[in-house]
């Protein structure tokens, strides 16, 4: 479902060879979360879907994703992948993957880079409160409204 790299020496050929592909990133975008704030599950529908490479430059987080491309053998599962400043290391995650992260301590720097920019009218939300998958108690985290007022999984129709 999703790849890892080291961002400390991520080559373009290299990186391009293990996705089979090639991508061009278009938009860079910085977060900064204390600890135990939620932002997720978040994705562009088509034609604006996004690709993305990320990776916390400060402090860490878990990097939480579901995919949402209904010919996938991952069809709705739950990954997680826990990001630090410490280990450099760097997801590709696709199109078709609904991402978030959990920041698991204060002055969690989340980097990434899109493959289309930002379009408010494709962005969607799924709500995790649907996953069996995920075992952290949502009530003790913080989110904002947006996140909030997302679809439910088993009500959703795929745009992939």
């Amino acid at each position: 479902m999703i790849e890892v790299f080291s961002w400390k020496a991520l080559i373009k050929r290299e990186f391009h060879q293990s996705i089979d592909k090639e991508i061009t990133f278009v938009q860079d975008n910085h977060s900064q979360s204390k600890k135990n704030v939620f932002r997720g599950l978040h994705f562009q529908k088509p034609p604006h879907a996004q690709a993305k490479l990320v990776r916390v430059t400060k402090g860490k987080a878990l990097d939480v994703f579901l995919d949402i491309r209904e010919n996938s053998s991952t069809y709705g599962k739950i990954g997680k992948y826990e990001l630090s400043s410490d280990d450099a290391k760097c997801l590709y995650i696709p199109k078709g993957i609904a991402h978030s992260f959990l920041a698991l301590e204060n002055e969690t720097h989340f980097q990434y880079k899109c493959s289309d920019y930002y379009h408010p009218e494709s962005e969607e939300s799924i709500l995790l409160e649907e996953s069996k998958d995920f075992s952290i108690k949502l009530d003790s985290l913080l989110r904002n409204k947006k996140d909030l007022t997302g679809i439910v999984f088993k009500d959703f129709i795929s745009p992939f």
